[in-house]
Order: structure tokens, then C-alpha cells, then sequence
């Protein structure tokens, strides 16, 4: 509701208190010793709110505030009564996002492939990349990120990049450590060091960084291995 009224800042919090949850969750069924068929629908059906509905609303708000109505049909009197009704088409491709996500969770749920690793790129982690664009745009201090996200052609290309990234067939690295051997997980254990550095460092705008640090390091990792 917050992000289809434009208020993009605090939909980006409960979309950041959902992804906290998600990560946490099936540690606490395991604790608990409550894991289930169940729960694991009921994990992808959160996501699909919380890490794909409202992506793709935050990205229509986003192609929404870029667009010059190159691409609306102006619509007379017609079967629904509505009249000089200007309809901007250009924004709904951000949706693309939520169709992407629900094929991906849809998958996933299929895939039993996915324990200690990922195949296409998560949906909570599309989901910060997008909806740290707003808080960038807001809080963040370089007018070149500003203006590169109030480009609408930057906005299409991250839409389609992202859609595919998530259904495509990379493998990424999960943080779920089986051990703490730094030889294991040397990969893993300096993305979280860089993390925390970039993030203290940049702050909000770290984040999409991260994103694409994540993509560059799990390509490096499948390289390394294969080799």
C-alpha cells in the first residue's frame, strides 16, 4: 500500500523488515524443528509480496516520475464511460518484475537443486537493488546516480536485466556458512567484509553495489571451481 502511494521511503523499510524475516525464518523452523511443505509455500508466497509485488510497483512509481507520455493513448468516450483519459503505458513495463519473480519463486519451490546455492539471482536481493534506487534518490549524494535513475532507459534495461537474471541458469553462492572455514568460504566471508565496509563507507548507496558485487563474485567462484 505504501509503495502504491508513492511513499517509496517506507515501503523500502517494511520491504527491508520482510527480507530480515525471510532470512531468519527457516533458521527458526530448524531450531525448532518445525520445517514443513508447508512453510516452504508459505516462504515463497511472503516473497512473492515482498520481493516481487512491490519491486514492480516501486519500478512503475519510478518510470512513472521519467515518462513523457511518448508512449499514451489517448482514450474518447468508450464501453467503461471514461472520457479524455490519458493512459501512459510506458511505466507498466516495471512490472515485468513481479511476473519475473512469481516464474522464479514458482521454480524454486521445484527445484531441489537450491540448497547450498542459487541458480538466477534471488528475489530479495532484486527486490534492495530496486528499492534502494528511491532511497538513493532521496538521501544519496551524487547527482550522477540521481540523474542515472531518473533515465528511463536505465530504469527499461535494469527491469529486463534483472527479469532475466533471476530465471536465468548462473549459479550464485548462499550465505548459509556450513562451517567457518575461511579456505571453504573465502568468497563468501570477503563479500561480507566488503559489504560492511562499502556500507559504511557509501551508506544507502552501497547498495546496489553490492548487488552487482554479488552477481561479479559468484561468476568468479563458479570459474574458479570449474577450473
Amino acid at each position: 500500500m505504501l509503495a502504491v502511494s508513492d511513499r517509496l521511503i517506507e515501503a523500502a523499510l517494511f520491504v527491508l523488515i520482510g527480507i530480515f524475516f525471510d532470512f531468519f525464518d527457516g533458521l527458526v523452523a530448524r531450531l525448532l524443528k518445525v520445517q514443513s511443505e508447508l512453510g516452504k509455500e508459505l516462504d515463497s508466497l511472503a516473497d512473492m509480496v515482498t520481493s516481487g509485488v512491490v519491486p514492480g510497483i516501486v519500478m512503475y512509481q519510478l518510470l512513472s516520475k521519467t515518462s513523457d507520455n511518448n508512449w499514451s493513448v489517448f482514450e474518447k468516450e468508450n464501453i467503461v464511460g471514461w472520457s479524455n483519459t490519458n493512459i501512459d503505458f510506458l511505466p507498466f513495463i516495471g512490472l515485468l518484475l513481479t511476473l519475473a519473480a512469481a516464474y522464479r519463486l514458482a521454480k524454486f519451490n521445484l527445484d531441489e537443486r537450491q540448497t547450498s546455492f542459487f541458480i538466477g539471482l534471488p528475489t530479495p536481493a532484486m527486490a534492495l537493488f530496486i528499492l534502494s534506487l528511491p532511497v538513493v534518490l532521496i538521501y544519496g549524494e551524487g547527482e550522477l546516480a540521481k540523474n542515472l535513475i531518473l533515465n528511463k532507459y536505465f530504469l527499461i534495461t535494469i527491469t529486463l536485466v534483472f527479469s532475466v537474471l533471476m530465471n536465468v541458469e548462473i549459479y550464485l553462492f548462499s550465505l548459509k556458512f556450513k562451517n567457518f572455514s575461511f579456505k571453504n568460504n573465502s568468497i563468501e566471508i570477503s563479500f561480507v567484509l566488503v559489504s560492511v565496509a562499502l556500507i559504511i563507507l557509501l551508506k544507502i548507496s552501497a547498495i546496489p553495489i553490492l548487488i552487482l558485487l554479488y552477481i561479479l563474485l559468484s561468476t568468479l567462484k563458479n570459474s574458479t571451481s570449474k577450473a
